[in-house]
């Protein structure tokens, strides 16, 4: 875990409906002002150690003595660092519910796609009058 879990960078696609939507969710909460969300959707290169297309694919976090985790270890960390969610971080990131969480988010990955696009198909039916 990290010394200071407010000292995160979240990387997410910006691009994705879904994402972006949930990121506005870590954004609005309580401690998420010491955090830095980086749309990498926008960015030519991410980090020397994780490129766009990488960075495209998998939700990651920049903990803050320079570690870089991703899918459900990721959300782990962001969620410690938000106190309305920090049980939840607590409980993914034990033995075993870590392994089980990254497993549930791999195949998440894969109907992520299918999800975006109901989910643009749906928000462009739902114009306001």
């Amino acid at each position: 875990m990290t010394d200071n879990p407010r000292a995160l960078t979240v990387y997410y696609d910006g691009a994705c409906p879904l994402c972006t939507a949930e990121v506005d969710v870590y954004r609005k909460s309580a401690g998420a002002e010491g955090l830095m969300f980086v749309n990498v959707s926008e960015l030519g290169t991410v980090a020397a150690d994780l490129d766009r297309e990488n960075a495209l694919k998998r939700f990651h976090v920049r903990l803050s003595d320079g570690t870089l985790v991703s899918g459900a270890s990721g959300f782990g960390h962001l969620w410690l660092a938000l106190p309305a969610w920090r049980w939840l971080g607590r409980v993914v990131l034990l033995p075993g519910v870590l392994q089980l969480t990254e497993l549930v988010y791999r195949c998440f990955l894969v109907v992520r796609p299918a999800l975006q696009r109901i989910w643009r198909a749906k928000s462009s039916t739902c114009v306001p009058r």
